[in-house]
Parts: structure tokens; sequence; C-alpha cells
């Protein structure tokens, strides 16, 4: 998404889901704030997709959208449903899978 996309989108009153398309085979991704303080992303998750054990330098708040999402931290499973969150620390391994499709809003806050 380019500057010029993302600061349309301010001022208005946005419904979460309708901004992110699930995409056959695959996650999608929308990121609608970017800045050195922390960055606001969409994700689609085709049933079957997931994103594979990573680590990031700075906490981020999984917020399930829609449907459910499995995430692992450092190894311990969790099952997130929509309208809830996980906070993830920085630097501990995680992973996230969906078990059906769903949406998720990740946000990355830097120090």
């Amino acid at each position: 998404m380019q500057d010029s996309e993302r600061e349309a989108l301010k001022e208005k009153v946005l419904v979460i889901n309708d901004l992110i398309a699930y995409q056959t085979g695959t996650v999608a991704s929308r990121m609608l704030v970017f800045k050195k303080t922390g960055t606001l992303t969409l994700f689609s998750f085709d049933e079957g997709e997931g994103l594979s054990e990573h680590t990031a330098p700075f906490d981020a708040i999984l917020q399930v959208t829609e449907g459910e999402a499995d995430v692992q931290i450092a190894g311990a499973p969790f099952t997130v449903h929509a309208g809830e969150l996980i906070i993830l620390p920085a630097n501990k391994p995680h992973a996230v899978f969906a078990k059906k499709r769903f949406k998720m809003m990740l946000t990355m806050i830097r120090e």
C-alpha cells in the first residue's frame, strides 16, 4: 500500500474485515500504519496457511478479527478467537496457523 492510499484511510470509519480479502492458498497482508514508533497491519489467512516460527525485536499485539488462530509462543500453544488478542513478546519465537480461514490485526510497538 502506498503512502497516499494509507492517507486516504484517515478520518473515516472503517470496517476492519472489509479492508482485506482472503486469497486462495496464501496469507495476504495490508499495512495501514507505518511509523518509526510502530506499524498496524491486517492479515488474512486461507485455511491451512500460516507464518512459520520466527522472532521479532519488538512486542506485537495479535488481535483476531474474524475466525480463530492457533498461535505458538516459545512452544506454548494458544487458540485466539475473534474479539480476542494475545501479546507476542519481543525476541520470543512465535508462529501462527490457520486451521480455518481467519483475519487478524497486528500492532507492532517499536522502542
